[in-house]
């Protein structure tokens, strides 16, 4: 046995975590994190609808009415696969995902935080960037701020309107 570098500096990195530590986000296979996942829900969603309406708008209803429902078969798939991930990314079984399809509770995918490091499913997804936070805080804000402003302006001017024809009748 020889003592010769027993007292020498270790020759290990400690201090530095490995490169590659995370694992990119993909819809078809591994982890996906909260941002990711509020993001790609509401992103497909509104896409699909957009599509939809401009497709209403330019070739009629019966063509809208047909790719509205081959998009929500395709939502329906993207999501049960984004949810599975955002199972998995709390180290639970995918089989969890069935609940992202019952109203209320599937917000739980939304507030549930996922395993810091790495779990029996891959490695965590990398760390969200300051504009993929603000998007994930913003755009519910704005959903729910149109989806009032669509109830609350109706409102105000049947309001107005009765309150005119009161005042001059």
């Amino acid at each position: 046995m020889s003592t010769a570098g027993i007292y020498s500096a270790p020759a290990a990195r400690v201090a530095d975590p490995p490169a590659g530590g995370y694992s990119r986000t993909s819809i078809w296979a591994g982890r996906v994190g909260r941002v990711p996942y509020i993001a790609y829900s509401i992103g497909f969603g509104t896409l699909i609808n957009a599509a939809g309406a401009m497709l209403a708008i330019l070739s009629g209803e019966p063509l809208a009415s047909v790719f509205m429902g081959v998009a929500f078969i395709a939502f329906v798939c993207i999501h049960a696969l984004l949810s599975v991930q955002r199972a998995h990314d709390f180290d639970t079984t995918g089989w969890l995902a069935v609940l992202a399809f019952v109203p209320l509770v599937n917000f739980m995918f939304w507030f549930v935080a996922g395993t810091s490091s790495e779990n029996r499913f891959g490695k965590p997804d990398s760390p969200n960037s300051k504009e993929a936070i603000v998007a994930a805080w913003v755009v519910p804000i704005v959903l729910i701020a149109g989806i009032l402003a669509a109830i609350v302006i109706p409102a105000y001017l049947d309001f107005v309107a009765l309150a005119r024809s009161s005042q001059s009748g």
